[in-house]
């Protein structure tokens, strides 16, 4: 018998199977107090129909693994139209589209959010760790652009342009 999963990430592996499975890409696994978020993502958009056979696939796998030492509530869903970057291809993905990020200072701890153009990514050298990749913004009115460590962001989410 499996031993049982203590933590989300130990679960990843099988949720990223079980997410392919229905045609999806696992983008990002979440427990937040009593509620394991699964956000799922595929070229031509999520479906409610997408997001009912990952959760009816992952209820069980779940129940088998005996993860959670007390109940929980499992929410399927697409990361949104003002999605979180949480992965280097994310901001690969996205270049080219306006974002809040919230950075915070290496040396110093402070914080700072700004609202810039994905310019673009630049990838860690080969061999380096995903830390040592850089995202270029550019701001819409001025043009002027900053490189930022892509381990100074604490935080990166879409804005949504109409």
């Amino acid at each position: 018998m499996p031993t049982r999963p203590q933590r989300v990430e130990e679960l990843l592996p099988e949720l990223e199977k079980v997410a392919e499975s229905a045609g999806c890409e696992l983008v990002h696994v979440e427990l937040k107090g009593a509620v394991l978020r699964i956000f799922l993502d595929k070229p031509e958009g999520v479906t409610l129909a997408d997001c009912e056979r990952v959760a009816k696939q992952a209820s069980p796998l779940l129940d088998v693994l005996d993860f959670g030492s007390r109940r929980y509530v499992l929410e399927v869903s697409s990361p949104g139209l003002d999605r979180e970057l949480y992965r280097p291809k994310d901001y690969e993905r996205f270049v080219g589209r306006l974002a809040r990020l919230t950075l915070t200072d290496p040396e110093t701890g402070k914080r700072r959010t700004l609202v810039a153009r994905l310019h673009e990514f630049r990838p860690a050298p080969e061999g380096g760790d995903e830390g040592g990749a850089e995202v270029v913004l550019a701001d819409d009115k001025t043009g002027a652009q900053e490189v930022i460590p892509l381990r100074a962001v604490k935080t990166a989410r879409l804005e949504v342009e109409l």
